[in-house]
């Protein structure tokens, strides 16, 4: 595996090529994360492709700039093409699925697209099909409170103690999934950014958070799944994350709607797959699985 940087309009855009024998895909990890936290689906991936994975701007190796899709499109573009990637297959999770979508629309060449219950966050109360709307406002006012708080208290620089107390949590979480502590302390790591006095932050910083937030409450995708000329698989998750679980009710009201928005699509290319008891951490809960999903889509796409 390669670890190395290019530039894409001025922005360092760090990538690991974990190398495979076959067509070439870009993996694109999401909001808050990195690349490393999709090793242990690359190596699954890598059996039948070419993986390689984006850090993308504001996150893990990569430079910060202002986060707007198309130029997040054209630092995939320059990935592509700094590698020779010939006409990569996307496979995005969250915020990566988001971009896979939109790279969708703007490439028909690509041989197959899939995300991983790539969706913006519920913001208003028509993303909330079956709740009173008197009902769902204050509900999704609450959520973005929550919201407001995590990055309220991302931005703050970590202590000696907190960090600590972090890396414990990422440890505890791999064992939670049956996965390599080591690979989610190293994926954790790769987010951290030392500060003059001895203590770090994590990576994306407050302004690019406040960015990556308000690109995804303005984004409607239907448009994109609309003009997709390409292979174009959407995993849902049909359960609730720990955490989301205080607003049961919201994230129910949001994957119905969800579901009636895309029982709109007109079009042969799109394929909707909502996944039995899998949650929005499906990548870290079935890697294989998903990696077995991918395969077989990208496959028939190819062979249809």
């Amino acid at each position: 595996m390669l670890d190395s940087l290019l530039s894409s309009g001025g922005v360092p855009i760090a990538y690991r090529d974990f190398g495979g024998p076959g067509p070439s895909l870009l993996l694109l990890h999401g909001a808050g994360g990195n690349l490393a936290q999709l090793t242990t689906l690359a190596e699954e991936l890598r059996q039948a492709y070419r993986v390689v994975s984006v850090d993308l701007r504001g996150h893990g190796r990569s430079g910060d700039g202002p986060w707007r899709w198309d130029e997040v499109l054209d630092d995939l573009a320059a990935v592509a093409d700094g590698l020779g990637l010939d006409r990569p297959a996307v496979v995005g999770v969250s915020l990566g699925g988001m971009l896979a979508a939109l790279w969708a629309q703007r490439h028909p060449e690509c041989p197959g697209v899939v995300s991983l219950d790539g969706n913006p966050p519920p913001s208003r109360p028509e993303h909330l099909a079956g709740m009173d709307p008197g009902q769902a406002a204050p509900a999704l006012a609450k959520l973005r409170a929550v919201f407001d708080g995590m990055a309220a208290m991302l931005a703050e620089p970590l202590a000696a103690e907190q960090l600590a107390a972090a890396l414990a949590g990422q440890r505890a979480m791999a064992l939670r999934y049956g996965a390599d502590p080591a690979d989610w302390v190293a994926a954790f790591e790769r987010n951290l950014v030392p500060c003059d006095d001895g203590r770090y932050r994590l990576r994306p910083d407050p302004t690019v958070t406040g960015q990556l937030r308000e690109a995804m409450e303005s984004l409607d995708l239907v448009p994109a799944y609309r003009d997709a000329r390409c292979p174009l698989l959407l995993v849902l998750a049909t359960e609730d994350l720990p955490e989301q679980e205080p607003f049961h009710e919201v994230y129910v009201a949001y994957r119905r709607a969800t579901l009636e928005r895309l029982a709109t699509v007109d079009g042969p290319h799109l394929r909707v797959l909502p996944l039995a008891g899998a949650s929005h951490a499906m990548v870290a809960e079935r890697p294989a699985e998903l990696a077995t999903i991918v395969s077989d889509f990208l496959h028939a796409a190819a062979h249809g």
